[in-house]
């Protein structure tokens, strides 16, 4: 039996496991994040992350690797690396100004305010990018959606304009995350313009499933409803598990909470695992 350290912190909803790289065994990660994201038999969480301090004289922080729920490595998470930024925060690593070096490159987060282990930052998430002919992207399916926009936001994202979310969008979610169009698959929001400034989202995480709130899915559906012409910046949005706000000029800004939970040790053995948490 090996002990895997963890802290558990969630953004707006969407949780995650975060231990030290250096702190790890040799083994099979992918499915060690498999074992302990599971919601039953693991401590349960939509990703699995793994931060490693950075060298000395390094112009960041700590990186991070990202694992989602079933074992795949998606390129960044906003709410994520929020909740690696807290950690760094939390453990005197870092102050009111993070860098961390993801698989999208270099992020930078401003600690907004904290009290105990709440905390709330900014994060610079780039400028998202969408061609020209993926604005109005066709896209028919048996649901009468005849089109979506798609967005680069550090990961692929594809929102669905809805006028409500009275329809299983968690099935449709599954098939446009795995459609032929998607070879690598994709996250998918489901998008409800409120006004001008204000968007409610669901989402369907690509290697995760419905989650609470996403920050790169929040990204891709303001900017794909800005793209449309729907919204102006700011934005907030509204997701199951709290609200984000996005603001843009020259780069994207999303801020939104993280909020570290607990700590304690996962009890892998390969096949056979529990939990014990504090």
């Amino acid at each position: 039996m090996t002990k895997i350290q963890f802290t558990k912190a969630h953004g707006a909803g969407n949780d995650f496991l975060l231990s030290w790289s250096d702190r790890l065994p040799e083994s099979d990660q992918r499915a060690l994040a498999r074992a302990i994201c599971e919601r039953h038999t693991g401590l349960g969480a939509d990703g699995w992350l793994l931060i490693e301090k950075a060298p000395p004289g390094g112009d960041y922080h700590a990186a991070i690797r990202l694992y989602n729920s079933d074992g795949s490595m998606p390129e960044i998470s906003g709410n994520g690396t929020r909740c690696a930024a807290a950690v760094l925060v939390a453990e005197s690593l870092a102050s009111d100004a993070v860098r961390i070096l993801t698989g999208a490159g270099l992020k930078e987060l401003r600690l907004i305010s904290r009290s105990g282990m709440h905390f709330e930052f900014e994060m610079e998430m780039g400028r998202p990018a969408a061609q020209p002919g993926e604005v109005h992207s066709p896209l028919p399916l048996a649901e009468g959606i005849r089109q979506v926009t798609l967005v680069d936001a550090g990961n692929p994202q594809c929102a669905v304009f809805v006028d409500d979310f009275e329809f299983d969008w968690v099935r449709l979610g599954a098939e446009i995350e795995s459609h032929p169009r998607f070879p690598a698959r994709t996250n998918v929001s489901f998008v409800r313009v409120l006004d001008r400034h204000a968007l409610d989202v669901r989402f369907f995480e690509r290697g995760a499933g419905p989650t609470l709130s996403s920050g790169t899915g929040s990204t891709g559906a303001a900017w794909a409803a800005w793209l449309r012409g729907l919204v102006e910046s700011p934005v907030e949005i509204h997701t199951p598990g709290g609200v984000l706000k996005a603001r843009w000029d020259e780069s994207f800004y999303l801020t939104g909470p993280a909020v570290i939970i607990g700590s304690g040790e996962f009890y892998w053995e390969g096949g056979n695992r529990s939990g014990s948490g504090a």
